[in-house]
Formats: structure tokens, sequence, C-alpha cells
């Protein structure tokens, strides 16, 4: 929106052009969303406190978490908010990757929004029924799958790019559809398991947003590109001002969502982001990337899908208790050691999946 202004105000000022680099516009709406979310937070717990929305705690979970009791949930609107409306600012309106990574996470986020309603407001502990909160996702990936695949320029927006080797460049074809099916269902669940203790999903999503905001911004440079060896994608470098957006929102989030928390984000949150990760994924065509970046949410998943099993094929857990953080938890780690060591975990993988963009 900002840049069709600055574009007009040219003709006047030449100043105005420096919104037309896609750096700058990144930064500002970085800067945007982080204000929006500091600005916006207090209202939102405010509310949400004189609404009575508030966290349910499970009583098999650790003893510590019991104090959380009647902590504001639904923080994720917050979120959401911030990133809309910065990326609206800054983002080029014009560009369709730009509709449909926040589509799909205001999508996904709509039906996290539902789910959490009906647990903190109708006081229905189940929620959306999980068979409707997958389906949903799925219509929603689906949807966004194929709209990318339809709408692809050429066979470099339909690959699949192993890390580390530059000559093995897989085309999926009508497969690149059910990559992003299980890419963006995968990574909002993922993201969503994650989000257990106060602050610990919001960083690591936040890294790894900003590693493939990174990412797009280089597969949209056609210089940049061809000196890494990866295709070049017309028009995605402006998915890294959504990214930036997501930074920031996670970031000013993060202000009143560190421990001890003032307020949770929600399923609306966190089944949001994560489908946000996994579309920008697709779409910079780093889908293994963020495999190894978001380690964090992978061991998270894992963890609850090897104690599921664990348990109804020997009637044993392998983990104290799933998803992961809770049996670390249980083993007698105070909740900030968790969180910080997972954040550590998280910066060590980013490093390692950017690096291997230049080991290429």
């Amino acid at each position: 929106m900002l840049l069709w202004l600055a574009e007009f105000l040219q003709q006047y000022n030449t100043g105005f052009s420096v919104v037309n680099y896609l750096s700058v516009r990144a930064i500002f709406a970085t800067i945007t969303a982080l204000l929006i979310a500091l600005w916006f937070g207090p209202y939102v717990i405010k509310t949400l406190q004189q609404k009575q929305i508030g966290q349910a705690i499970r009583d098999d979970g650790p003893k510590s978490h019991l104090s959380k009791s009647g902590t504001p949930t639904m923080g994720g609107v917050m979120i959401l908010l911030a990133i809309g409306v910065s990326t609206l600012l800054w983002g080029d309106l014009s560009n369709h990757y730009v509709w449909v990574v926040l589509l799909v996470t205001l999508a996904t986020g709509a039906v996290g929004f539902v789910d959490d309603y009906r647990k903190v407001v109708q006081k229905n502990s189940k929620g959306l029924p999980a068979r409707w909160k997958m389906f949903w996702q799925s219509i929603i990936a689906v949807i966004a799958g194929v709209y990318l695949y339809a709408t692809a320029a050429g066979p470099a927006e339909t690959t699949l790019i192993v890390p580390f080797f530059k000559d093995i460049i897989i085309d999926l074809g009508v497969f690149y559809i059910v990559l992003t099916y299980l890419v963006i269902v995968g990574s909002s669940n993922a993201v969503n398991l994650t989000d257990g203790l106060d602050g610990l999903a919001i960083l690591p999503t936040v890294m790894v947003g900003g590693a493939l905001g990174a990412c797009a911004y280089l597969v949209g440079h056609v210089n940049f590109a061809e000196y890494l060896f990866l295709p070049y994608l017309d028009g995605v470098g402006e998915v890294t001002i959504f990214c930036g957006a997501l930074v920031g929102a996670g970031i000013g989030f993060l202000w009143f969502n560190t421990y001890p928390a003032q307020v949770f984000m929600g399923d609306v949150g966190s089944l949001a982001l994560g489908a946000a990760l996994g579309v920008v994924a697709v779409i910079v065509r780093q889908e293994i990337l963020l495999f190894i970046m978001g380690g964090i949410f992978v061991a998270e998943t894992v963890s609850v899908i090897l104690q599921v099993a664990s348990f109804k094929l020997t009637g044993k857990r392998i983990f104290r208790m799933a998803p992961l953080h809770h049996h670390f938890e249980l083993k007698g780690w105070p909740e900030p050691r968790v969180i910080v060591r997972f954040w550590i975990i998280t910066l060590f993988l980013v490093l390692i999946g950017m690096a291997t963009l230049k080991i290429r």
C-alpha cells in the first residue's frame, strides 16, 4: 500500500524512491509489526482478562503449570493483527505470493480461533474436534498447493531443492501439491505441539521465519540466486516483507509471553504461525531446509508420535510425558532452562541451515 503511495510521491521528491528497495521495506515491516504488537498487547491482555478467557491446565501435566491456570490465552490475535497490517502496508499488493502467505496464515488462524473459542469461552474441553481441525487445515493447504502449482511460471517453482548438493534438483510435477499439503499441515501442527511453555514456540518461529525471509530475498534476487546456484524465482523476494512482519510481531508478542507469561498465543497463534512457516518454505523451495532449521518442532512432533505408538503397541511410554519439553520438566529441569536450551538448539540448527546455502 505504501509502495504505491511512494511511487506516486516520487514525481515530487526522489527521496521516496528508497521505499522501492526490498531490504528497506522489510526492515520497516519488522519495526511496524513490532510496534503494533507492543501497542496492542496490553489492550488484548486486558480484554481477555475481563472476559475471563484463560488457559485451562491439564491435571496430568507438570505440577508447576497449575499456577498458570487462568492466564489469558488467544493472544495470537495480536500476532496476526501485527503481521496482517504490516504486510499490507509495506508489501507489494500486486504480488500474488504476498496474498498466498497472508491468506494461508489468516485462514489457519481462523481455524485455531474456533478451537480456542470453543475451549475457553464455550467451556467445551474438546474444542474443535481433531477431524474437523485437520479437515480445514487440509482444505487450506490443498487450495494453496493447487493455486501455486497452477500459477507456476516455470519448472523451477515446482522442483525440490536438496541442501548441500547444487546439482540435485528433483522435478516434482503434480506431486508438488502433495508436498505442499504435507509441509503446511505438518508445520502447522508441529508448532502447535511445541507451544507448551512460556515463549518456547515463538522465538524458534521468529528465528526460522527470519531465515526463510533471507532465503526469499536470495532466490528473488537474480545475482544472489545465480551465485548460490539456487533457481531464481521472480517475485518471491516480496515474501521477505511478510517474514519481516512475522519476526517483528513475534518479538513483540514475546515481550508479553516470556517467562512468566502474561498471555499465551493459543491455537489461533500457533496453528497460524506454523502454517506460515510451511507456506513460505514451499514458495522459496526450501522444504528440507525448514525440516533442518525447525528441528525442535520436528523433535516435539516425533516425540508425540513415538509416545502414542509405543503405548498402543507395548503399553509402555518412551518419555515421561510428551511432547518432549514436558519430559525434561518431569526430569527436574526448571521451565526457563528448558525454554532457553531449546532456543539455543534452534539457533544452532538455523545457522546450520543457512550454511547449507553456501556449502552447495
